[in-house]
């Protein structure tokens, strides 16, 4: 029986905590206006229908006390009259009337008080409720600002400076890494240009020799045929001489 014990007051425990998670305190104020309004309600029907007694009281003590009077006069009209026996009669009815107008009289007071107690608690709680209708901007607005308060708060308790600092490097070191591959890239292609245009130089400054070879060439074989001519010359004259 403990045990069971222990694990209801467990149960409840947890569904306590499920409720005061998922309440909204904007909700729960409209609701509790809604319950006050309504507690209002039955609260002035049970007033009106303690009153409604209290003035049947009332005329219960008035009846019972002016059958009592009507009686005590009847006693005396009896006495006059000389008829004992009626006037005991009467007396009697005038005491059952007197001994209800007590009676009545007691309720009456009983309901008075009751009906006095139920109208200040009434007004009390129709005066708690003009109050709690008042501040209910004022209620609903403090909560939306603790509400905003504690997002914030834990937002900025799962993002830490260093964390973001870190996040930070780790994005300075990419974009470093981006910029220098751009960079290598544009050394590339000047290089590669600067080659093609170091080749077609090449290639000018090699047909430039290869034209001053063949000039050379020409120059030389027009210069032996001339010499070859002097000396066929020389020894003909020489040989005429001889």
């Amino acid at each position: 029986m403990g045990i069971l014990d222990r694990m209801s007051r467990l149960i409840r425990a947890n569904i306590n905590d499920m409720i005061d998670r998922a309440e909204d305190p904007e909700k729960m104020i409209d609701q509790i206006l809604r319950d006050m309004q309504s507690n209002i309600v039955t609260a002035r029907s049970q007033v009106a229908a303690m009153i409604a007694q209290e003035k049947e009281l009332e005329a219960d003590v008035n009846e019972t006390q002016q059958l009592a009077s009507e009686w005590g006069e009847k006693a005396k009209r009896a006495v006059d009259a000389g008829k004992d026996d009626l006037a005991r009669e009467a007396l009697r009815r005038k005491r059952d009337n007197d001994e209800n107008a007590r009676v009545y009289q007691q309720q009456l007071t009983t309901q008075e008080q009751t009906v006095e107690k139920l109208k200040q608690q009434l007004q009390l709680l129709e005066s708690k409720y003009q109050t709690t209708q008042s501040q209910r901007d004022s209620l609903i607005a403090r909560q939306r600002r603790a509400k905003a308060s504690q997002q914030v708060a834990q937002f900025t308790s799962t993002l830490s400076p260093l964390d973001a600092s870190s996040e930070l490097d780790r994005m300075e070191r990419k974009i470093r890494s981006t910029e220098s591959q751009a960079a290598a890239l544009a050394d590339m292609n000047e290089t590669s240009f600067d080659a093609q245009f170091r080749e077609l130089d090449y290639d000018v400054d090699i047909e430039k020799e290869l034209e001053a070879l063949k000039g050379g060439s020409g120059g030389s074989a027009g210069q032996l045929e001339a010499g070859s001519g002097s000396s066929s010359t020389s020894d003909t004259s020489g040989s005429s001489n001889a």
